[in-house]
């Protein structure tokens, strides 16, 4: 015997109680006028069109976050490249004027005890005396210098210069009873480095542009 395969029934009507059509299935178009094709090729062209804006604008957008983190990023990184930059030519300037400064101390080491004088002369117009102490090989070429600058702003009291083995090259200590004023190159420098070294490290990543920006 010959297996026949059974067809599936369809039920293309359905009739409620009344005898009257509750569903009948939707006739399957075979055939279509040149106009309905047109329609729907430009539907379906307009559809495939939308589609691909849609694409292409979310692209887009994945792209710009990219960018914008890349940005980001670089921002960052031109940040601590500046700060390194500003720290790095802070220090050589640093390392700069201290050569500078040793070179002229070296040349002129009463200089700062005349400046002192000079910086001080309000305070110590009254005193009828002043000593200051400096290194042994100083002595006589600062008490000229001291009585040259006394001379130049009035000060009408004494000037003695004494010699201290402990004093550094242009290092001095002025003594006049009611006052006492030091100064010490290599303390100077030290101090310098410390607030410029703070001033930089509380600057950190926030200092302005290494290049004013561009004006459009």
């Amino acid at each position: 015997m010959t297996d026949i395969p059974h067809k599936r029934f369809a039920f293309d009507t359905v009739f409620d109680d009344g005898g009257g059509v509750a569903y009948q299935a939707p006739k399957v178009k075979r055939s279509f006028t040149p106009e309905e094709v047109e329609t729907a090729k430009a539907l379906a062209y307009a559809e495939g069109e939308r589609s691909a804006v849609a694409r292409a604008e979310q692209h887009a957008a994945n792209a710009l976050a990219d960018i914008s983190r890349a940005v980001q990023e670089a921002f960052s990184t031109l940040a601590a490249v500046a700060h390194e930059h500003r720290s790095g030519s802070a220090m050589l300037a640093l390392a700069a004027g201290r050569k500078i400064a040793d070179a002229a101390l070296e040349r002129f080491p009463e200089a700062p005890a005349s400046a002192a004088l000079v910086a001080l002369a309000r305070e110590v117009e009254a005193q009828p005396r002043i000593t200051v102490r400096v290194s042994q090989d100083l002595v006589e070429r600062t008490q000229a210098a001291l009585e040259e600058t006394a001379h130049a702003i009035g000060f009408p009291g004494q000037i003695v210069a004494r010699a201290d083995s402990g004093m550094p090259p242009a290092a001095f200590t002025f003594d006049w009873g009611d006052g006492r004023a030091a100064f010490d190159p290599d303390e100077a420098t030290r101090r310098v480095a410390e607030a410029l070294e703070a001033a930089i490290a509380a600057e950190g990543l926030h200092a302005e542009p290494l290049l004013p920006a561009s004006e459009s």
